[in-house]
């Protein structure tokens, strides 16, 4: 399954490898489709793909992280 997401990284957290963490603990491939970081601010446009609740999971660590997560809808290509 695939799920397209809108993240916004608090200021804490822009230098962190936070995308790949999530990757590997929760079997997440992530293909980052947009991203924009300052100083102050990191918002990035992914499309996660893996098996639904790898996918719940992931989201759901990413936002007891402090990271504001938003579902994008569109069509996503498979």
């Amino acid at each position: 399954m695939k799920k397209r997401v809108k993240l916004t990284f608090p200021q804490s957290l822009i230098k962190e490898p936070v995308i790949f963490s999530m990757a590997k603990q929760f079997d997440v491939m992530p293909n980052i489709r947009r991203a924009r970081v300052t100083e102050t601010v990191g918002e990035m446009i992914l499309e996660l793909e893996g098996e639904d609740t790898n996918l719940e999971k992931g989201i759901l660590w990413l936002k007891e992280k402090g990271i504001d997560v938003e579902l994008v809808e569109g069509d996503i290509i498979e």
